[in-house]
């Protein structure tokens, strides 16, 4: 089964990271502090050493290879800066997958958060085959919300108390849902990508 090493989008490039991106992650994280720590608690234990980043993109790029998880850097289009993270997750069951993003703080609000779940999006059913996905956030994250709400996931519920801040505080968590049948009708399959396999063969667009 072929997996989507490379994506390129109308303005971007996301990419499964290697270990020589540890320099750019860590610029990007770095720079982000302020805006990232009320919504990811990972951000909570940064800034880390540059080692650290080098051993996890290791870890990110063999879990990609034993497809086990898809994680991804977001590159502009000469891949000379890092715009922000984002994965293809199977963590909330069989036959799905879960959507996660961050944008480096010198680039929100320029529409790249519902660039990327679109992408993803495509990826998730037309390359991985799954019959649903998710796109978890903090009720209180407005900005995340919305790019679900804009491609036309279905918010299915508000769970309490069922995830952690980075205070350690449980928190309510939105769960927006779109199902194959509902993407095979969306304006999301209309949305101009091109993926690559691991070897830059091009076999999506």
């Amino acid at each position: 089964m072929k997996h989507a090493y490379r994506i390129e989008t109308e303005r971007l490039v996301i990419r499964c990271y290697n270990p020589s991106d540890a320099p750019l992650l860590k610029t990007a994280i770095d720079e982000s502090l302020e805006h990232l720590i009320p919504w990811m608690p990972w951000a909570s234990n940064e800034p880390e050493e540059i080692q650290v980043k080098i051993d996890r993109l290791r870890m990110f790029r063999g879990e990609f290879d034993l497809n086990r998880n898809f994680v991804y850097g977001i590159f502009d289009p000469d891949e000379k800066f890092l715009i922000g993270g984002c994965g293809l997750h199977p963590r909330i069951g069989f036959n799905a997958l879960e959507i996660g993003y961050w944008i480096h703080a010198n680039h929100i609000r320029k529409g790249y958060g519902t660039e990327i779940a679109a992408a993803l999006t495509r990826v998730a059913f037309e390359v991985e085959k799954v019959k649903r996905v998710e796109i978890h956030c903090d009720p209180k994250n407005i900005g995340s919300a919305s790019i679900p709400k804009k491609l036309g996931y279905t918010h299915e519920a508000t769970l309490k108390n069922r995830t952690l801040n980075y205070k350690g505080e449980s928190i309510d968590s939105m769960i927006w849902t779109i199902f194959y049948n509902e993407f095979f009708e969306s304006e999301i399959r209309k949305k101009k990508i091109k993926a690559y396999d691991a070897i830059g063969n091009i076999f999506l667009q």
